[in-house]
């Protein structure tokens, strides 16, 4: 009853929070303000909902391997393990860098949050266009990357429910190698407290564990992609043991 309880008072809590956000960022924008400045402004509705899982559910974080990110000053693209919404909103509050989300378009019609995350510097693409898609992807990553905001994707493309494997994209993977910059593989075990398509939260501790940045020169995306997946799904297995118990292959 007390996990009911709590997951409807977030999920209040989320939607009584992003709205007067939303307004703020629209005016802002309405106003002059770009880039970074919008960044922060999406950031601290971020922080509000990553607070709030902890505050009102019980929801906490632990991170490992934050030594293993680039350099500042140096570009990357974000390989990250999917399981649930959590993630999406932790990323940005953790990251020492502006980041840009490829996402599919059709968030842009969501109400508020839609709206909001439609002015800041994202890649949005449509999906059914695949072809077209990847190169907007590499159009938009370049250019982000260049002024200094690390790309971050999914590779498995969706949420992946808890202890299963998805099919790995090499999207992140071909992106990084058409720019010269390295990935970092992360994985998150947040479907043990927030499961996927799921409303009712559970307490606990998420782990984001991030590996060690891989080269990207001289490789191909289907090779790179492997190590990327090899990686993250040995560190799940690592860091949410229960949910693969009875697993035997990758």
């Amino acid at each position: 009853m007390m996990a009911v309880l709590r997951s409807v008072l977030h999920l209040l809590w989320m939607l009584l929070t992003v709205v007067p956000v939303a307004l703020v960022l629209l005016s802002a924008a309405a106003l002059g303000v770009r880039g970074h400045g919008l960044y922060r402004l999406a950031v601290f509705w971020l922080r509000l909902a990553v607070q709030g899982a902890k505050s009102i559910m019980g929801i906490r974080y632990q991170i490992v391997g934050m030594e293993h990110l680039p350099a500042q000053d140096q570009a990357c693209v974000l390989l990250v393990k999917h399981q649930s919404t959590y993630e999406t909103f932790l990323m940005p509050v953790i990251m020492p860098k502006d980041l840009a989300y490829v996402f599919k378009r059709e968030l842009l019609y969501v109400p508020f949050f839609g709206w909001a995350i439609g002015l800041l510097d994202m890649v949005h693409i449509d999906r059914s266009q695949k072809a077209q898609s990847f190169q907007k992807v590499v159009q938009q990553g370049k250019a982000l990357l260049e002024k200094g905001i690390w790309v971050i994707m999914f590779p498995e493309g969706t949420r992946i429910p808890r202890g299963q494997v998805g099919k790995y994209k090499s999207g992140g993977a071909r992106l990084a190698i058409e720019t010269g910059v390295s990935v970092v593989p992360i994985a998150v075990n947040s479907a043990t407290c927030w499961p996927r398509r799921a409303w009712l939260k559970r307490p606990g501790t998420v782990t984001v564990s991030i590996g060690p940045a891989i080269a990207s020169q001289g490789r191909q995306p289907d090779e790179l992609m492997r190590q990327v997946q090899d990686w993250i799904e040995g560190e799940m297995r690592r860091i949410d043991p229960m949910a693969y118990a009875d697993s035997t292959s990758a």
